[in-house]
Parts: C-alpha cells; sequence; structure tokens
C-alpha cells in the first residue's frame, strides 16, 4: 500500500450523491463562476434590499407532505456518540449531530469531524465557501491534518517521517466522522500529502525534544500554513491536468473556516470569517443563555474594520471598505483562497497565462478588483478563543451564516435546550407588535400545544434546528406551510430568501468538564 494512503486510510470513498450535494469538481461551470448569478450574501453582489420575492402561483398551490419535508431535512443529517472512555482519557464530548441544508447548487458549505488519535481532544469545523465550493471542499479535507500535525510533539513528528523515509506503515493520525455524502477528492490526495509533509519536516526543525506544542498556536500555524500552500500549490501548477484545474478552483474560489478543538475541559475556537460559534449555557432556573465564543470578520466589526484600515494607505481608507464589503465586492474580511485578495495583479495574470483553457473562458478570473493597489488585503489568520468548560456549559452550536442570519443566537440556543432537555421554557406568547385575531392567537396557543406534546419528530438536534431556522413564522414557530414553500423553491429562487446552512451540535458530559 503506498505511503499516501497508509497515512490518509480510513478515508471514505466518494459515493452516490443526493442531487442537492454533487461534488463540485462534476460542476466545472462552477469554478470562480460570476456570484452576481446566484446573488451570495458573503460574495461580490449585495443582497437585494429586502427579501419580498414573489413566488409563482404553482408554488404557491404545491404543499409537501410532511413525511416529503422531513425527507429532505433529515437527507444529510449525521451523528456520533463518543465513548466516555477510551482507553486512555475520558472524554469531555457525549457527542455531536450535524446537518446541512442547500441553496446553492451544488451546495458550498462544508463540514467535518474528527479524533485526534496520537493527541487528545476533537476537531468540528464548519466551512462556508463562496464563489463555488472548490476551497471549501479542500479546507475539510485538509485543515485538521495541519491542526493535527501541528499538536504533534517532536518525537512523534521525528517517527512519522522515518515511517515514510522507510517505506514503513503509518498510524492514521485522525478518525474521521463522515456522513456518505461528506466525500474526498481522491485524485488529489498525494498533492495533499507531500504539501503535508512537507509542513511536518518544517516542524521537526523548528522544534526540540521535549517541547510541548501550544494548542492556540497550532491552530494559529496550521490555519496559515494550508492557506499558503493553496497559494502556493496553484502558483507551482501540476502535470496532471485534472490536478493543475482543481488547485486554482481551489485557489481562486474561497471559504471561511469556524473549527473547535475540545480536549477535556479545554475549548479552542479558531474562527476566520463569519461563521460562529455559540455556547449553550443552562442557568439555575433551567433556562439557556448564549455565551458567544467568536466574532464575526465583518464590516459589523469595528476592530476588523480598523485593522484592515490600518494596513493600507491612508489613500485607500474611502477604497478598501466599501459598501460594507472588502473593496466593495467580498463580505468575509478573513478567508481562506481568495487569490485575487491576496495576490499582486502581475502574479495573477501570470498564473492565469499559464493555466487551463477553461480558465480564460470565466469572467471572473479575469476580473481584478477595483482600487486594487497594495495587495494582499485578505488573510485566513483566525481568531482563537479559549473557554475552560463548566458543569453549566451544555453545549456548542457551529453554524455557517445562513443559520445566523435567520435565528438569533439566543433563539438558536433557546431552540436546541428545549429539544436536548426535553423542557420547555413558558414564556409569554409574543406576537411581535402584529395585530391578531382570537382566532389566530387560539390557532397559536393550539400550535404550541401541539409542540410541546410531541415527542419529537427530529432525531437530531441538528435538523431540529434547521427546520425552525427554514419554517419559523412571525411569532417564533414553525409554520408547515412556508417549510414546504421554502424547501419546494427551485434552484435559481431558493439562494435569493437563504443562503446553504450548515449546523453541528456538540454535546458536552456535565459531570467531566470540570475536572
Amino acid at each position: 500500500m503506498p505511503v499516501t494512503s497508509q497515512l490518509l486510510r480510513g478515508l471514505p470513498r466518494a459515493k452516490a450523491f443526493a442531487s442537492s450535494l454533487l461534488p463540485c469538481q462534476h460542476h466545472q461551470s462552477h469554478l470562480c463562476s460570476l456570484p452576481a448569478l446566484r446573488g451570495p450574501s458573503q460574495t461580490w453582489q449585495p443582497h437585494p434590499a429586502g427579501r419580498c420575492y414573489q413566488t409563482s402561483s404553482a408554488l404557491h398551490n404545491y404543499i409537501l407532505t410532511p413525511p416529503q419535508v422531513n425527507s429532505i431535512l433529515k437527507a444529510n443529517e449525521y451523528s456520533f456518540k463518543v465513548p466516555e472512555f477510551d482507553g486512555k482519557n475520558v472524554s469531555s464530548v457525549m457527542g455531536f449531530e450535524s446537518n446541512q441544508l442547500p441553496a446553492n447548487a451544488p451546495i458550498e458549505d462544508r463540514r467535518s469531524a474528527a479524533t485526534c488519535l496520537q493527541t487528545r481532544g476533537m476537531l468540528l469545523g464548519v466551512f462556508d465557501g463562496h464563489a463555488g465550493c472548490a476551497c471549501a471542499q479542500a479546507l475539510s479535507e485538509r485543515l485538521f491534518y495541519y491542526i493535527a500535525v501541528s499538536l504533534l510533539p517532536h518525537d512523534t513528528l521525528c517517527e512519522l517521517e522515518a515511517s515514510v523515509e522507510a517505506g514503513r506503515a503509518l498510524s492514521p493520525i485522525l478518525q474521521w466522522h463522515k456522513h456518505p455524502n461528506d466525500y474526498f477528492t481522491r485524485e488529489a490526495q498525494s498533492l495533499y500529502f507531500n504539501s503535508l509533509r512537507t509542513y511536518w519536516q518544517e516542524l521537526i526543525d523548528l522544534t526540540s525534544p521535549g517541547d510541548a506544542p501550544d494548542t492556540r498556536e497550532a491552530l494559529l500555524n496550521a490555519f496559515k500554513r494550508l492557506d499558503n500552500d493553496i497559494s502556493l500549490e496553484a502558483q507551482v501548477g501540476d502535470a496532471s491536468a485534472f490536478l493543475h484545474y482543481w488547485v486554482l478552483r481551489v485557489a481562486f474560489s474561497g471559504a471561511t473556516a469556524c473549527v473547535a478543538h475540545i480536549d477535556g475541559p479545554d475549548l479552542y475556537i479558531a474562527n476566520a470569517g463569519d461563521a460562529r460559534a455559540v455556547l449553550g449555557v443552562q442557568e439555575e432556573d433551567g433556562s439557556f443563555s448564549a455565551h458567544t465564543l467568536s466574532n464575526d470578520h465583518s464590516a459589523q466589526n469595528d476592530s476588523e474594520v480598523a485593522r484592515i484600515r490600518s494596513e493600507h494607505p491612508h489613500s485607500e481608507r474611502k477604497t478598501v471598505i466599501r459598501q460594507d464589503r472588502l473593496l466593495g465586492l467580498l463580505m468575509p474580511f478573513r478567508a481562506f483562497g481568495d487569490v485575487k485578495f491576496k495576490w499582486s495583479i502581475e502574479l495573477q495574470k501570470r498564473v492565469l497565462e499559464s493555466g487551463p483553457d477553461q480558465l480564460h473562458e470565466n469572467e471572473h478570473t479575469k476580473f481584478i478588483p477595483p482600487n486594487y493597489h497594495t495587495p494582499p488585503y485578505l488573510t485566513a489568520e483566525p481568531e482563537i478563543t479559549y473557554h475552560r468548560l463548566r458543569p453549566q456549559d451544555r453545549f456548542l452550536v457551529i453554524g455557517s451564516d445562513g443559520l445566523w442570519e435567520t435565528l438569533h443566537r439566543q433563539e438558536v440556543i433557546r431552540i436546541v435546550g428545549e429539544y436536548l432537555t426535553g423542557v420547555h421554557q413558558r414564556q409569554p406568547l409574543k406576537v411581535g407588535g402584529y395585530k391578531v385575531t382570537l382566532g389566530q392567537m387560539q390557532g397559536l396557543l393550539e400550535e404550541r400545544k401541539a409542540r410541546m406534546s410531541s415527542a419529537f419528530e427530529d432525531q437530531n438536534s441538528a435538523t431540529h434546528l434547521m427546520r425552525h431556522a427554514v419554517g419559523n413564522n412571525e411569532f417564533g414557530t414553525v409554520d408547515h406551510e412556508r417549510l414546504s414553500k421554502m424547501l419546494s423553491l427551485p434552484e435559481e429562487l431558493a439562494r435569493m430568501y437563504r443562503d446553504d446552512i450548515t449546523i453541528i451540535v456538540t454535546q458536552f458530559r456535565s459531570e467531566e468538564k470540570s475536572k
């Protein structure tokens, strides 16, 4: 067995995909496609001022049945229960549940979860792609390996390198927990392995026996190194036409990343972009409160605006951020890939001129952002947050911005908390200032009663949260008719109403958190 496949053995082969989750390498037209055609929230064109689109009368008349709705919502759900004791350590993670709902076709979000086998801890991450899905796909396959290698002590790195040199079998670094739709790009595994090996060789030179890796430093280095490798691979190219095209697709598209590393009571969040991690904290009265562990890197973050303006000349103060977007185009202020915001104009032209013909057919790749004077304008350096888990910390929600655009963080935590505990907080019925008739009020009360008395139809907390994110009405309850209409929208309309949604809900063992 080749060394590459030994290290990466256990990776699932690409399987049959649901039509909404077709792998992006089979959709080459989506390479850096002009996002204006889909109007994504993250990329080049602003959302329309309001979401008051009208669907056709046929859509209004067609209502999916509850089983059809459930089939769509549950198509990509996944759950994993963590053994309490793995023979070495007691895990603070009880398990996790995840799900994805596409709006783009194919979906541009990705998710990953894995257990670190040669160190301790668990990794969970959400990757939100834009200008195509290639960069998010690469992150979902590669970033955890870079983090895991960064966490290895010097002696283990040396053993790893010695095994490769001798052609011996390698002990796996990660145990992946993947849905069948969460695939790997098999053609690129050798390239990915070679870049990873070069990284650990450099770590060997930079560390000494007995050095204990610092988790914060490991996360920081892994993010920055992978983004650098994505850029370098695109500049160097590959003898394989497919791989040459693929590395360029990865580099010219982009993705944000929000990753959690959980080891006993130690929780680290590394975030670059506008995905978000929020902790569900149970208060003494049984209610749940939201504790945000990440900051959005966008125009709504004053410190991010100040950071970007400080990195460029005063003459660019009015152009570096326009209409709340980087250079008037990009919503997240930190992201992987997106070399159009990082490379010099000369480098972009040189790489494109030597690239495959397919690139020349795409207008986006030729496009230079306006007022592009002092690159790089974009970084993948993460903001890292540490939190020591407490007994009252019950769960963690990591979600792409498609979730947080539809539900407030406190509402997200309440929905998940009530689902996991089965206890509903009887808050006053809110009608949000709307005028309601007695009949409508009775209907709302009956809906609340049905929701409380039903044995939740969802067996997955991420699915339950997704149902609310898509189907909530103005009163904060799931409206089946609304949910049906949202899920039956054709591809060209779905993206007007919402973004791709990816959710990971991680539940903690309360008795182990404070140890």
